[in-house]
C-alpha cells in the first residue's frame, strides 16, 4: 500500500472515531484524581489551584480516571446541598494508589468532576483498600450519569 492511500485510509478512520466515542453512555460523567505538585515542573505539565487562600500546584496529568473506576456509591454530603462519591477501583488502580498515597504523604489529591474541582484530601497515611471518596460538590445529574457508566457497589455489573 502505498503513502497516499494510508493518508487517505488515516484521514476516513479519524473522522469515523468521534463518532463512535459520542456514542458513549454516560460521556458526561468524567472524574480524575490529580496529585499536587512542585511549582517548578513543567508549567505546560501542571495546572495552579487556590486551596484555603494558598496557591497550590498540582498536575495536570490524572493519577486516576474514570476508566480505573469498577463501582460507585453516592451519599448526601455534610453541607445537605450536594452529593459526595465513594469510588472503588480495579486491582491496579487500588495497587498504584496504594503505592501513591505511601510516598506522598503530606501531599494533596484533588478530585474534578467534568474539569471542575469539587474536593481535595491531605494525603496522611497509605490507601490499601483501593476506595477513594469524594467528599461535596457532586450534583445529582453527575450522579445519574454515572450511573450510565458503572455499577453502584455491591450491585451486580450485569445489571448495568
Amino acid at each position: 500500500m502505498n503513502y497516499r492511500m494510508m493518508r487517505i485510509i488515516l484521514v476516513l478512520l479519524l473522522s469515523i472515531v468521534p463518532s463512535w466515542a459520542g456514542d458513549k453512555k454516560g460521556k458526561n460523567m468524567a472524574v480524575s484524581f490529580h496529585l499536587e505538585t512542585d511549582v517548578n515542573n513543567n508549567p505546560k505539565m501542571i495546572f495552579e489551584q487556590n486551596i484555603g487562600g494558598k496557591k497550590r500546584y498540582f498536575s495536570r496529568s490524572p493519577e486516576f480516571s474514570t476508566k480505573d473506576i469498577t463501582a460507585f456509591s453516592p451519599f448526601l454530603s455534610d453541607n445537605q446541598n450536594d452529593y459526595g462519591i465513594v469510588f472503588q477501583l480495579r486491582k491496579s488502580g487500588a495497587s498504584r494508589l496504594e503505592n501513591i498515597t505511601m510516598a506522598n504523604q503530606g501531599k494533596m489529591l484533588i478530585a474534578a468532576v467534568n474539569g471542575r474541582v469539587v474536593d481535595g484530601v491531605i494525603i496522611d497515611q497509605s490507601v490499601k483498600d483501593g476506595v477513594l471518596v469524594v467528599w461535596n460538590g457532586i450534583q445529582e445529574g453527575e450522579i445519574k450519569e454515572y450511573d450510565k457508566l458503572a455499577p453502584r457497589i455491591g450491585e451486580d455489573k450485569k445489571k448495568k
